[in-house]
């Protein structure tokens, strides 16, 4: 939907009656400024609730793709528009996340609706002991065990895979294991 195209829309700041008093009684000049007016009340309404436009839980619909635009983040169209807002809401916080098992499974949460267990298998350790042993070598994998936040619902395996892969370093692979419930509860599924 557009602006422009709501009937009827009357202009809050209507330039008949900001003439000069010679005019306020003239008929052609309290016409002419009536279109103007008309065409000018989408954009002062526009003007007029601009800071709503910035708040993604206000915004129009079809304004969402845009400010997602600004902060850099995608969404999908196919996404419910409830979900589409809340992506672009925490998108700055997100975006401090990002590289992070906290950003990936805060990502998940939001995205497809599931907890996450994310294993990385970077092969980066440290110690406090001075020669300590060497760490195992690198998997090369990054394992991202889920579960539904809520019993009864089915967990979208391929919507998670693309939601991991898209925050998977280059280096690694990514592997997704449905999980029925929490981790340690037996009877896990692989997918």
């Amino acid at each position: 939907m557009t602006r422009a195209a709501v009937p009827g829309l009357p202009s809050r700041y209507p330039i008949g009656g900001l003439l000069p008093a010679l005019y306020a009684d003239d008929d052609l000049a309290q016409r002419f400024t009536a279109g103007l007016d008309t065409v000018l009340a989408p954009v002062l309404s526009t003007l007029d609730n601009l800071p709503a436009y910035f708040d993604p839980s206000l915004a129009p619909a079809d304004f969402l793709p845009w400010l997602a635009s600004w902060v850099g983040v995608g969404t999908d169209p196919a996404w419910p528009v409830e979900l589409r807002r809340a992506v672009v809401a925490r998108a700055v916080e997100l975006h401090r996340w990002r590289g992070t098992r906290r950003g990936l499974v805060e990502r998940l949460r939001l995205c497809c609706g599931v907890h996450a267990d994310v294993r990385d298998g970077g092969g980066a350790t440290w110690s406090a002991e001075p020669g300590a042993a060497l760490p195992s070598p690198p998997t090369g994998e990054l394992l991202v065990r889920v579960w539904p936040v809520r019993e009864g619902v089915t967990v979208d395996a391929r919507r998670v895979l693309d939601v991991a892969t898209a925050s998977c370093p280059v280096h690694l692979t990514c592997r997704v294991e449905v999980l029925p419930g929490p981790p340690g509860e037996p009877e896990q599924t692989g997918s």
